[in-house]
Protein backbone atom coordinates (compact mmCIF):
# COMPACT_ATOMS: atom_id res chain seq x y z
CA UNK A 1 0.00 0.00 0.00
CA UNK A 2 1.02 3.45 -0.72
CA UNK A 3 2.17 5.98 1.88
CA UNK A 4 -0.86 8.67 2.36
CA UNK A 5 1.47 10.72 3.61
CA UNK A 6 5.23 12.19 2.34
CA UNK A 7 7.19 15.76 3.06
CA UNK A 8 9.78 16.89 0.24
CA UNK A 9 12.11 16.44 2.80
CA UNK A 10 11.45 12.80 3.42
CA UNK A 11 11.60 12.41 -0.65
CA UNK A 12 15.29 14.20 -0.62
CA UNK A 13 16.41 11.90 2.21
CA UNK A 14 15.98 8.91 0.31
CA UNK A 15 17.17 10.01 -2.75
CA UNK A 16 20.41 10.89 -1.05
CA UNK A 17 21.04 7.66 0.71
CA UNK A 18 20.09 5.88 -2.46
CA UNK A 19 23.02 8.39 -4.44
CA UNK A 20 25.66 8.41 -1.52
CA UNK A 21 25.68 4.34 -1.78
CA UNK A 22 25.21 3.58 -5.13
CA UNK A 23 25.84 6.69 -7.17
CA UNK A 24 23.53 8.98 -9.19
CA UNK A 25 23.21 6.50 -12.07
CA UNK A 26 20.91 4.19 -9.31
CA UNK A 27 18.28 7.12 -8.35
CA UNK A 28 15.50 6.56 -10.70
CA UNK A 29 12.42 7.71 -9.90
CA UNK A 30 10.12 4.02 -9.70
CA UNK A 31 13.37 2.85 -7.32
CA UNK A 32 12.59 6.05 -4.93
CA UNK A 33 9.16 5.55 -5.27
CA UNK A 34 9.98 1.84 -4.01
CA UNK A 35 12.34 2.64 -1.42
CA UNK A 36 10.13 5.28 0.06
CA UNK A 37 6.75 3.14 -0.52
CA UNK A 38 4.83 5.32 -2.60
CA UNK A 39 3.42 5.82 -6.30
CA UNK A 40 5.82 7.50 -8.45
CA UNK A 41 3.12 10.11 -9.30
CA UNK A 42 3.60 11.34 -5.45
CA UNK A 43 7.34 11.37 -5.63
CA UNK A 44 6.78 13.45 -8.79
CA UNK A 45 4.21 15.72 -7.25
CA UNK A 46 6.84 16.40 -4.33
CA UNK A 47 9.96 16.81 -6.56
CA UNK A 48 9.28 17.38 -9.70
CA UNK A 49 11.15 15.49 -12.77
CA UNK A 50 14.55 13.95 -11.96
CA UNK A 51 16.54 16.59 -13.33
CA UNK A 52 14.93 18.82 -10.84
CA UNK A 53 15.30 16.13 -8.25
CA UNK A 54 19.20 15.98 -8.92
CA UNK A 55 19.31 20.17 -8.52
CA UNK A 56 17.48 19.63 -5.35
CA UNK A 57 20.00 17.58 -4.17
CA UNK A 58 22.59 19.91 -5.40
CA UNK A 59 21.24 22.82 -3.91
CA UNK A 60 21.02 20.90 -0.31
CA UNK A 61 24.39 19.81 -0.45
CA UNK A 62 25.71 23.21 -0.72
CA UNK A 63 23.70 24.06 1.88
CA UNK A 64 25.21 21.43 3.94
CA UNK A 65 28.79 22.49 3.33
CA UNK A 66 27.66 25.93 4.41
CA UNK A 67 27.05 24.68 7.71
CA UNK A 68 30.48 23.82 8.74
CA UNK A 69 31.63 26.12 12.03
CA UNK A 70 35.17 26.42 13.55
CA UNK A 71 35.28 26.02 17.42
CA UNK A 72 38.57 26.03 19.76
CA UNK A 73 40.14 28.11 21.50
CA UNK A 74 42.60 29.85 18.89
CA UNK A 75 42.40 30.95 15.50
CA UNK A 76 44.99 28.01 14.87
CA UNK A 77 42.42 25.39 16.59
CA UNK A 78 39.48 26.65 14.80
CA UNK A 79 41.27 26.42 10.99
CA UNK A 80 42.25 22.90 12.13
CA UNK A 81 38.55 22.17 12.88
CA UNK A 82 37.35 23.82 9.66
CA UNK A 83 39.66 21.89 7.72
CA UNK A 84 38.23 18.54 9.35
CA UNK A 85 35.04 19.11 9.01
CA UNK A 86 35.30 20.12 5.74
CA UNK A 87 37.16 16.73 4.82
CA UNK A 88 34.72 14.58 6.74
CA UNK A 89 31.93 16.31 4.53
CA UNK A 90 33.34 15.49 1.50
CA UNK A 91 33.93 11.85 2.70
CA UNK A 92 30.46 11.50 3.59
CA UNK A 93 29.21 12.44 0.50
CA UNK A 94 31.47 11.59 -2.60
CA UNK A 95 28.70 11.38 -5.19
CA UNK A 96 26.98 14.22 -4.15
CA UNK A 97 30.08 16.67 -4.22
CA UNK A 98 30.89 15.40 -7.88
CA UNK A 99 27.20 16.10 -9.02
CA UNK A 100 27.99 19.67 -7.34
CA UNK A 101 31.06 19.61 -9.11
CA UNK A 102 29.38 18.83 -12.45
CA UNK A 103 26.75 21.65 -12.66
CA UNK A 104 29.75 24.59 -12.03
CA UNK A 105 28.74 25.05 -8.35
CA UNK A 106 32.12 23.91 -6.63
CA UNK A 107 33.17 27.57 -5.87
CA UNK A 108 29.73 28.40 -4.30
CA UNK A 109 29.94 25.14 -2.28
CA UNK A 110 33.27 25.89 -0.52
CA UNK A 111 32.55 29.37 0.02
CA UNK A 112 31.08 29.27 3.35
CA UNK A 113 34.46 27.20 4.57
CA UNK A 114 36.41 29.98 2.77
CA UNK A 115 34.76 33.00 4.85
CA UNK A 116 35.21 30.91 7.69
CA UNK A 117 39.01 30.59 7.09
CA UNK A 118 39.15 34.38 6.02
CA UNK A 119 37.61 35.02 9.46
CA UNK A 120 40.10 33.11 11.41
CA UNK A 121 42.75 34.24 9.42
CA UNK A 122 42.08 37.87 10.29
CA UNK A 123 41.42 36.62 13.76
CA UNK A 124 45.44 35.82 13.84
CA UNK A 125 46.53 38.64 12.15
CA UNK A 126 46.72 37.62 8.73
CA UNK A 127 45.87 39.74 6.23
CA UNK A 128 45.95 40.21 2.52
CA UNK A 129 48.11 37.95 0.08
CA UNK A 130 49.11 36.25 3.38
CA UNK A 131 45.58 35.63 4.62
CA UNK A 132 44.75 34.61 0.67
CA UNK A 133 47.36 31.72 0.69
CA UNK A 134 46.46 30.64 4.15
CA UNK A 135 43.02 29.88 3.06
CA UNK A 136 44.11 28.74 -0.32
CA UNK A 137 46.80 26.19 0.93
CA UNK A 138 43.98 24.36 3.59
CA UNK A 139 41.42 23.98 0.65
CA UNK A 140 43.95 22.11 -1.61
CA UNK A 141 45.24 20.36 1.89
CA UNK A 142 41.43 19.14 2.52
CA UNK A 143 40.41 18.58 -0.99
CA UNK A 144 44.05 16.71 -1.91
CA UNK A 145 43.78 14.61 0.92
CA UNK A 146 40.15 13.35 0.07
CA UNK A 147 41.45 12.36 -3.24
CA UNK A 148 43.90 10.23 -1.87
CA UNK A 149 41.74 8.68 0.43
CA UNK A 150 39.84 7.69 -2.47
CA UNK A 151 42.16 6.19 -4.87
CA UNK A 152 43.94 4.39 -2.61
CA UNK A 153 40.56 3.15 -1.42
CA UNK A 154 39.94 2.22 -4.55
CA UNK A 155 43.13 0.85 -5.86
CA UNK A 156 43.22 -2.67 -6.61
CA UNK A 157 45.80 -4.85 -3.86
CA UNK A 158 48.81 -4.39 -3.91
CA UNK A 159 51.44 -7.22 -4.72
CA UNK A 160 53.90 -6.66 -3.17
CA UNK A 161 52.02 -4.78 0.03
CA UNK A 162 53.70 -1.54 1.84
CA UNK A 163 54.68 -4.28 4.61
CA UNK A 164 56.71 -6.58 1.97
CA UNK A 165 57.85 -3.36 0.70
CA UNK A 166 60.01 -2.06 3.53
CA UNK A 167 62.46 -3.96 5.18
CA UNK A 168 65.08 -2.45 7.42
CA UNK A 169 67.55 -2.27 4.89
CA UNK A 170 65.51 -0.13 2.90
CA UNK A 171 65.08 2.74 5.18
CA UNK A 172 68.56 3.22 6.07
CA UNK A 173 68.56 0.89 8.76
CA UNK A 174 65.51 2.62 10.53
CA UNK A 175 63.89 -0.48 12.57
CA UNK A 176 61.15 1.83 13.73
CA UNK A 177 60.95 3.45 10.34
CA UNK A 178 60.64 0.76 8.74
CA UNK A 179 57.88 -0.66 11.04
CA UNK A 180 56.21 2.66 10.84
CA UNK A 181 55.80 2.71 7.19
CA UNK A 182 55.02 -0.73 7.28
CA UNK A 183 51.68 -0.73 9.06
CA UNK A 184 48.28 0.85 8.21
CA UNK A 185 47.83 4.13 8.14
CA UNK A 186 46.24 6.20 10.64
CA UNK A 187 44.55 8.57 8.07
CA UNK A 188 42.79 10.44 10.22
CA UNK A 189 45.54 11.18 12.28
CA UNK A 190 47.74 11.95 9.41
CA UNK A 191 45.15 14.67 8.42
CA UNK A 192 45.28 16.01 11.63
CA UNK A 193 49.09 16.68 11.76
CA UNK A 194 49.56 17.84 8.37
CA UNK A 195 46.95 20.44 8.80
CA UNK A 196 48.11 21.65 12.29
CA UNK A 197 51.87 21.50 10.78
CA UNK A 198 50.50 23.70 7.84
CA UNK A 199 48.57 25.90 9.92
CA UNK A 200 51.56 26.70 12.32
CA UNK A 201 53.66 27.50 9.32
CA UNK A 202 50.97 29.73 7.56
CA UNK A 203 50.60 31.36 10.86
CA UNK A 204 54.21 31.85 11.87
CA UNK A 205 54.46 34.86 9.69
CA UNK A 206 51.03 36.62 11.07
CA UNK A 207 52.86 39.69 12.77
CA UNK A 208 54.13 40.38 9.39
CA UNK A 209 51.34 39.28 7.12
CA UNK A 210 50.04 42.30 6.57
CA UNK A 211 51.19 42.13 2.49
CA UNK A 212 48.16 42.71 -0.39
CA UNK A 213 49.78 41.61 -3.62
CA UNK A 214 48.02 39.96 -6.32
CA UNK A 215 47.14 36.91 -6.01
CA UNK A 216 45.45 34.67 -8.74
CA UNK A 217 42.28 32.91 -8.63
CA UNK A 218 42.55 29.24 -8.54
CA UNK A 219 40.28 26.13 -8.90
CA UNK A 220 38.94 24.43 -5.99
CA UNK A 221 37.06 21.30 -7.43
CA UNK A 222 36.82 17.29 -6.70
Amino acid sequence: MARSALSRDEVLDAAAALVREHGPAALTMRRLAAELGTAVTSIYWHVGNRESLLDALVARTVADLGAIRPHGATPAERMVSVARSLRRALRERPHLVAMVHERGLTERMFLPAQRALVHEAHAAGLRGAAAARSVRALQFQVVGYVLVERNRERAPAQSPAEEELWRGEDAEADGPLARALAAPIDTEQLFVDSVRALVDGLLAGAAGGTGDGDVGRGPYSL
